[in-house]
């Protein structure tokens, strides 16, 4: 990799994550729902109803649009082409991701660094389930790596003319999620703190003209949308972070688990502060870990003289330690936490992993060579990626047992809608937690956010859930075993699940809770088939 031309290297990374993400995507499925609000969103957009679907949205419109001009490009009507637009999106802002990422991990690892840097963070199974959830993410890093990289070229050269490229990528990024404003907040305030130390500081005829373009360049671009909108967004979460929005109520259906009433705010934070810990290793995985240590010791080692290296590096420790402030304060007021929340300084980690691994080979191979143990015509380059290869499959299990093969991530929720679609009577009232079988058989019914509501109508006849749905230890999982009580579901798709394929289970609430009912309440009958093929538009028995 590091005899190819800069050009080379990149295509060549852009081939490999392209066919790697592929067959990650076709052995993956649909878990949540978040990514259909924009969808439905994107929808508004292409009807004509602009002022609802960009400025009123909850969510920052910028995915989308995307979406929209996807759609538009590969053409179709009907759900199944929304979804297929939408993850069609997604897919080629992480393959393009490549680029900016590969650019960064060199300008700060080096070019071996950065090849290995990036196939892991593409491969990393928080991005790849961005992509098959068709969440915001898989833009939102496109851009904000873009500015990322801009940023490290001016701490690096000093030229003013990389702050454009960092603004407006910041600024498409904030379109995306209202947290790509911290980038250029971030870039002000590692200015603000470089002139305390001698190593950091960069000359006054830059120093001024940036802090000023920095300031004034997100409210110009970003500012007319931030007035309509009435604040930096309208997402609750962002609002809670930065302390201009109440905490979530303790027995919210947001919340992980509910906030027990005798705990005080300190012991809140600490419960927080663990959390965040816990989703950096999750992200960058326990066996990168340590060498995600050890390549940003190597890299503050070769910074400490100062310079435009420390310049960078104190940089990036202001991203990092903004981006862990803000998710401790996104568990200690709303309750939740997410590994994906936590992707920026993923990457970094992930960057800094291949660096660790790199000095590691480097070393081993020339101790070898010294003792005799190895021949003098081994390289380091071949066992680095042999390394490398072996350390991601070691570190993402998806990898070694992925799920199985489907067309489409959506294809159970593609074939529970049709199910629901032709069985489910017009006054009859669906509850699908994900949202996905409703949006694919075309009508309402009550979703998660309004499980609460559901458990309370009479109309409610069809329950479709996971097995993960009713043996979690959420608030709702309360209330969807409530709902079911004991009762056995009448279909399943797919009928028979393979290893590592999701099922879901339809509930009819008009029949006896036969488990309940039962001594123990552990009996069981005979489930009923919902087709031979998990395509089938209706089941292969009479089950309403």
């Amino acid at each position: 990799m590091t005899r190819l031309r800069p050009a080379a290297r990149i295509g060549l990374l852009l081939a490999a994550a392209a066919a790697l993400l592929g067959w990650v995507v076709r052995h993956s499925e649909t878990s949540f729902a978040d990514g259909l609000r924009y969808i439905h969103q994107a929808e508004q957009i292409d009807h004509g109803a602009w002022r609802d679907g960009v400025i009123r949205g909850i969510d920052h419109p910028l995915h989308s649009l995307g979406i929209v001009a996807t759609h538009r490009l590969i053409g179709g009507e009907g759900p199944v082409s929304w979804e297929r637009a939408a993850l069609g999106w997604s897919f080629a802002c992480v393959v393009l991701l490549v680029v900016p990422l590969s650019l960064l991990g060199r300008d700060l690892f080096g070019p071996e660094a950065a090849g290995l840097g990036c196939l892991l963070v593409i491969i990393n199974p928080i991005v790849t389930n961005g992509i098959v959830n068709v969440l915001s993410e898989s833009p939102f890093l496109l851009w904000w790596t873009w500015g990322f990289w801009g940023a490290v070229r001016f701490l690096r050269e000093g030229r003013l003319a990389w702050l454009p490229l960092t603004i407006g990528c910041a600024v498409l990024a904030y379109l995306t999620r209202p947290e790509g404003l911290l980038l250029p907040a971030a870039l002000v305030a590692a200015l603000l703190l470089s002139p305390l130390h001698r190593g950091t500081r960069l000359g006054w005829r830059q120093w001024w003209p940036a802090v000023a373009i920095l300031v004034l360049g997100p409210m110009i671009l970003a500012g007319p949308y931030m007035a309509v909108k009435g604040g930096l967004g309208t997402k609750p979460g962002i609002g809670r972070v930065l302390g201009l929005a109440p905490d979530l109520p303790r027995e919210s259906l947001g919340r992980e688990s509910p906030l027990p009433l005798d705990q005080t705010r300190w012991e809140t934070y600490q419960i927080a502060v663990g959390r965040t810990l816990k989703v950096l290793d999750v992200g960058v995985t326990t066996p990168l870990l340590p060498l995600a240590i050890l390549g940003v010791v190597l890299a503050l080692v070769a910074a400490r003289t100062g310079g435009p290296a420390a310049r960078t590096w104190l940089f990036l420790g202001v991203v990092v330690a903004a981006s862990g402030l803000a998710l401790v304060r996104l568990h200690a007021t709303s309750g939740y936490l997410t590994a994906r929340h936590g992707l920026i300084p993923d990457m970094i980690l992930i960057l800094a992993a291949a660096h660790g691994l790199g000095w590691l080979v480097r070393r081993a191979v020339a101790a070898g060579q010294r003792l005799g143990l190895a021949p003098r015509s081994l390289r380091p380059g071949p066992v680095f990626w042999g390394l490398g290869a072996a350390t991601a499959l070691f570190s993402f299990p998806s990898l070694r047992s992925p799920g199985p093969q489907h067309a489409d991530p959506c294809a159970v929720y593609q074939a529970t809608g049709r199910l629901i679609a032709g069985q489910a009577a017009p006054t009859e009232q669906v509850l699908d937690l994900t949202e996905w079988s409703l949006f694919f058989s075309g009508r309402g019914g009550y979703v998660f956010a309004t499980v609460y509501e559901a458990a309370a109508d009479p109309r409610v006849r069809w329950v479709v859930v996971r097995q993960a749905h009713l043996q979690g230890h959420w608030p709702f999982s309360k209330v969807l075993r409530t709902l079911i009580a004991g009762r056995e579901p009448v279909v399943l798709v797919p009928p028979h699940a393979r290893r590592g394929e999701y099922q879901v289970q339809i509930y009819d609430l008009t029949t006896a809770a036969w488990a309940a009912a039962a001594p123990g309440g552990n009996s069981r009958r005979p489930l009923p088939d919902a087709g031979s093929r998990m395509g089938t538009a209706t089941a292969t028995h009479r089950w309403r």
